[in-house]
């Protein structure tokens, strides 16, 4: 599997998100965000159903998404932030909410979509918006993690939201290179 980077320029990372939106895409708009905004592995996002993120009884879109990761086994729990639920709500729209039906469905019938069709669909937006580096699926997770930690967000706290075994893993997520490295001597004058 080859390594894929995060996305680093938030302006990118707009253009991304609304390529599939422009077109009228919602189900590929709404992959994309999601990918972003949770920071969850591609195949536990692509498992989702309609109910995991919309509470029929309630009629109302979940705070939180619990889904058992495929990876580790481990149970876990996403807030759904502000602009994730905005998007769901477009998405919803669209498609309407049917319970049963996965969230990222196939077009050939009522199954996911595979990864490498996500794969194709992050991918071609990414070609399209002449975003440079090597994306993939890995690179949505990637970016959550590197906005992240540009946030603040302490590195031993995404470890802990990655589930990673070990600190190494989570660095080599963050994609942290000269760049950053040179803002750090940049910031920094006594």
């Amino acid at each position: 599997m080859k390594t894929t980077d995060p996305i680093k320029k938030k302006n990118d990372i707009r253009r991304m998100r609304e390529y599939y939106l422009k077109k009228g895409e919602y189900r590929n708009f709404l992959l994309i965000s999601f990918g972003l905004n949770t920071g969850l592995r591609m195949c536990d996002i692509l498992s989702l159903r309609v109910e995991d993120i919309f509470d029929f009884q309630n009629r109302v879109i979940r705070d939180y998404i619990q889904i058992k990761e495929k990876k580790t086994g481990k149970a876990i729990c996403i807030r759904i932030n502000a602009a994730l639920k905005k998007d769901i709500r477009t998405y919803f729209r669209e498609f309407g909410k049917v319970r049963g039906r996965f969230l990222f469905e196939s077009n050939r019938g009522n199954k996911a979509i595979s990864r490498i069709q996500a794969y194709r669909i992050i991918k071609k937006a990414a070609l399209m918006c002449k975003i440079q580096g090597r994306i993939g699926c890995h690179s949505l997770r990637k970016t959550f993690g590197y906005f992240a930690w540009k946030s603040g967000v302490q590195p031993v706290l995404l470890m802990n939201l990655f589930n990673h075994s070990s600190f190494e893993i989570t660095k080599r997520y963050l994609g942290i290179g000269q760049e950053e490295r040179d803002s750090v001597y940049m910031s920094l004058s006594y």
